[in-house]
């Protein structure tokens, strides 16, 4: 039920002439001040189509405006506040959750056209760092977000499987490695490997050329480079799977940088059909003057292609291959110019499509104010954080809860969804630091805070001995109090909130909906008797069921699994 929607409608009756009813929508806004109604009106658009003052132009429209929705209407200046009616519009809303469930807020609009979603994408034969969480958990919120409003995700997980990171890896590992070590810790070994690599190069200089010797041996099949690269490959996706576990996220393809190697001869040839390659230095580029781009680098003087030249052969399969409707690509800010590059070569190509393709930006996470580096082992692991934040969790349980059954299992679900709403929460474009000690806390803005007051909601249900499965979905549960009312108005602005999530690509707008119904849920459990006998009882009950069931789809969205005690 869109109460907005019905407003709108009514106030079409009388506009119609001057507004469209979409612009009638946007126009209604919500009031800071409750004591302002639940909804407001501008009249300030219409002065010259009336050629009225907008105060006059009010005053007008409240005498005849009349809705079954509204008990009352109050004009403060050039403004009309709606003051709905809550007994209706809780009941309506109380009705839908009970019946729809998990469902509740599900669209169709999406008509379920694919949406792939390039996300994740760490490099084989390195472990996942915390620099891959957010690309990581932001691309696969988006994918619930666009699969809620309908639409079909296909997760990528681009693997950086190719480069010449690979021949210095193969030359660490000929030179020092041993291969007992590899095989017992691969990941462990290798990144030490790659490491004194890079640490050896200020000495001995002519390493970085064994390196390039063994990547020209791996693209001309060498035997042993093949070998060895398939080796580090699979070991590390075996690596990867442990941590994709752990966040409950998998993928419907795994097809990385490698798997485009013979697929780039096809861009290339399109490239100088369309006359769009040019010589510069000995080298191939495209030309983007004209959309104030430096020239894109397809091919390098010795032959060698690079990362745009691949990501043009990735963005030519996937068009093919899934026929999206959009194209998503989770990556850093720092790849803003390389993506601006590949849209105006694709729009050179006179691929239209290219307009579907969205470089979805997200800022840097720092530990304690100081970024991460991979080449010199500045980094902090994923997993040891998950470990730590488990740990933590559990601390917590034992002395808030400790004869909680499965206290390992739920001190995993917290203290994993911890770091992943952490992250959410916050706006994916902005940097933030990230502090252990802040974010596994069940007090104040943080996932096991939501998670915490959902179990609160189910244990409410479980004193009241009150059977969630036997709900009458037909039953009016209506409820008139301020505090129910708040968690009313947030539970029906979930359609909204998931529009907007997906238009803005932004999954911290359904962090902060869970967010801010938790604490609306907190202030009622400390305001209102919930278990008090009464007429209201059953609404009261009900209300606290509906709050469980949003809180658990807001966590699901965001990839937090929702513990039912903690």
């Amino acid at each position: 039920m869109d109460y907005k929607q019905i407003i709108a409608e009514d106030l079409s009756n009388q506009l119609k002439e001057h507004l469209s009813l979409n612009e009638i929508y946007q126009l209604l806004e919500q009031p800071k001040n409750t004591d302002h109604g639940d909804l407001a009106f501008p009249t300030f658009q219409l002065a010259k189509a009336f050629r009225k003052n907008p105060v006059e132009i009010a005053g007008d429209i409240a005498k005849d405006f009349s809705s079954d929705l509204v008990t009352e209407l109050k004009q403060a200046g050039p403004y009309l506040n709606f003051y709905l009616d809550k007994e209706k519009v809780s009941a309506s809303i109380l009705q839908e959750l009970l019946t729809e469930k998990s469902n509740f807020g599900q669209s169709e609009i999406g008509e379920y056209k694919k949406v792939a979603i390039d996300m994740s994408s760490p490099n084989i034969a390195k472990p996942m760092s915390m620099g891959h969480l957010r690309s990581t958990v932001i691309g696969n919120s988006l994918a619930n977000i666009v699969a809620k409003r309908g639409y079909q995700p296909v997760k990528i997980n681009h693997l950086g499987d190719w480069g010449t990171q690979f021949g210095r890896l193969i030359t660490a590992y000929k030179l020092w490695g041993d291969e007992e070590k590899v095989r017992a810790n691969p990941i462990k070994e290798l990144n030490e490997l790659y490491i004194y690599f890079h640490e050896q190069l200020d000495e001995k200089p002519e390493l970085e050329e064994q390196g390039r010797e063994w990547f020209r041996k791996l693209e001309d099949g060498d035997q042993e480079a093949t070998e060895l690269w398939r080796w580090f490959r699979e070991e590390s996706l075996k690596e990867f799977n442990k941590v994709y576990e752990r966040l409950g996220i998998s993928f419907d393809s795994t097809n990385g940088e490698a798997f485009f190697n013979d697929k780039m001869d096809e861009v290339i040839d399109l490239l100088k059909e369309k006359e769009l390659l040019v010589e510069d230095q000995s080298a191939q580029v495209v030309l983007l003057e004209d959309y104030d781009l430096q020239p894109a680098l397809i091919m390098k003087q010795d032959g060698a292609t690079l990362y745009i030249t691949r990501d043009l052969a990735a963005a030519l399969y996937r068009r093919r291959e899934y026929d999206f409707e959009e194209a998503l690509y989770v990556v850093g800010q720092d790849q803003i110019l390389h993506f601006r590059q590949l849209k105006a070569v694709l729009d050179k190509m006179e691929y239209d499509w290219q307009e579907d393709i969205h470089h979805i930006i997200f800022g840097l996470i720092s530990i304690d104010g100081a970024k991460m580096s991979t080449r010199r082992g500045k980094v902090v692991l994923l997993e040891d954080v998950l470990d730590e934040a488990v740990e933590r969790a559990l601390g917590q349980i034992n002395e808030k809860n400790p004869t909680l059954e499965n206290k390992e299992q739920v001190a995993e679900q917290v203290g994993v969804g911890a770091v992943v709403f952490h992250d959410l929460q916050h706006d994916r474009r902005n940097d933030f630091n990230f502090n252990l000690d802040d974010i596994v806390q069940f007090e104040g803005e943080t996932g096991p805070y939501v998670q915490y007051t959902r179990a609160r909601a189910l244990s409410i249900l479980e004193r009241a001995d009150f059977n969630t499965s036997a709900f009458k979905t037909d039953a009016s549960y209506a409820l008139t109090d301020d505090y129910s009312w708040e968690i009313i108005k947030l539970i029906q602005s979930f359609d909204r909130v998931l529009e907007r999530a997906h238009r803005e690509y932004e999954p911290s707008i359904i962090a902060k909906h869970a967010l801010q119904l938790a604490q609306a849920f907190n202030r009622f459990y400390s305001n209102v008797r919930v278990l008090d006998e009464g007429p209201e009882k059953e609404s009261r009950l009900a209300l606290v069921y509906s709050v469980a069931l949003m809180l658990e789809e807001d966590l699901r969205i965001l990839g937090v699994e929702a513990p039912d005690e903690m």
